[in-house]
């Protein structure tokens, strides 16, 4: 028998060393609660992000980390279509247009549009893993009535200038990076000052990876002097987020609440990986099929 228990957060660090397997949602697991979990063979993440969790400390204590891969699970495909709802939001002003419904204005606000402007238009992904690939296929499907094929596209790599370069031709930049050690130590912060002026002024600039990769006093100024044209963000630099925060106040930011990997298909599949992986762990088995182990 397999026993599972949904356990308040504030008695996790107390009881977690009765525990062979904790499955992480909305926690952090530090070196002191990892500390406590004596018995533990397995924290896994209920979805891609490992932020939260103290692999090196783990790693010490001889406890697998995990998490589910995105391809399967629906999630990169979802935070592509997050990526494009915001991109949408903000081309056709979504807030003006709440404002216009309120006061009983039709016909208003004059937004913007993708048609017939896509082939001349550059979008810039930084982060080419399962969300910037289900992105630019996306990006890619109708445009001006012809559908292009995904080997048709480049993934272009280089060094900060050439990031840079790429942001220089760029109508919108979206960002799919994961705080990986690697970006945690090259990329935080990446989108500043100088990022953000070598944009096209009025370029739109959408964030649906981690919050730490843009640079806030960067992005809040450029907004308000209006060289960046606009802001989509499904992450912030804090989460939850302050809602009174004064980037929030500006009529062309948008913000979501982290939701864009949130589906109901997404969360069926990964509750079931989560089960088939305990009644593995619990028959032995030392390899685990449906996640993939960091440590």
């Amino acid at each position: 028998m397999v026993q599972v228990d949904d356990i308040p957060l504030e008695n996790v660090s107390a009881m977690i060393g009765d525990y062979d397997i904790c499955v992480v949602k909305d926690f952090e697991m530090n070196s002191d609660v990892i500390s406590r979990a004596k018995n533990m063979k397995l924290i896994m993440q209920f979805g891609v992000g490992l932020d939260g969790v103290d692999i090196n400390a783990a790693t010490k204590q001889g406890i697998k980390v995990a998490k589910i891969p995105s391809g399967e699970t629906g999630n990169a495909a979802s935070c592509a279509e997050m990526a494009i709802y915001l991109i949408l939001a903000l081309l056709r002003k979504q807030h003006q247009m709440e404002i216009a419904v309120k006061h009983k204005r039709l016909g208003e606000p004059i937004g913007d549009t993708l048609l017939g402007k896509i082939v001349s238009f550059a979008v810039v992904i930084m982060g080419f893993g399962n969300i910037g690939v289900h992105l630019a296929k996306r990006l890619c499907i109708g445009i001006n009535g012809t559908n292009y094929n995904y080997d048709d596209l480049v993934d272009e790599r280089g060094c900060h200038d050439d990031i840079l370069k790429f942001a220089s031709k760029a109508d919108i930049v979206v960002c799919c990076l994961a705080m990986t050690t690697e970006t945690v130590r090259l990329l935080i912060g990446i989108v500043n000052n100088d990022f953000i002026s070598t944009m096209k002024k009025g370029a739109l600039l959408i964030n649906i990876g981690r919050g730490g990769v843009l640079d806030y006093e960067a992005v809040y100024n450029n907004l308000k002097l209006g060289h960046l044209g606009g802001l989509g963000i499904d992450v912030a630099w804090t989460e939850p987020f302050d809602p009174l925060n004064p980037i929030l106040q500006l009529p062309n930011v948008i913000i979501t609440p982290h939701v864009a990997g949130v589906t109901q298909s997404s969360f069926r599949y990964m509750a079931k990986v989560v089960g088939d992986v305990a009644l593995q762990l619990h028959a032995g088995k030392m390899s685990y099929i449906g996640i993939e182990i960091v440590n």
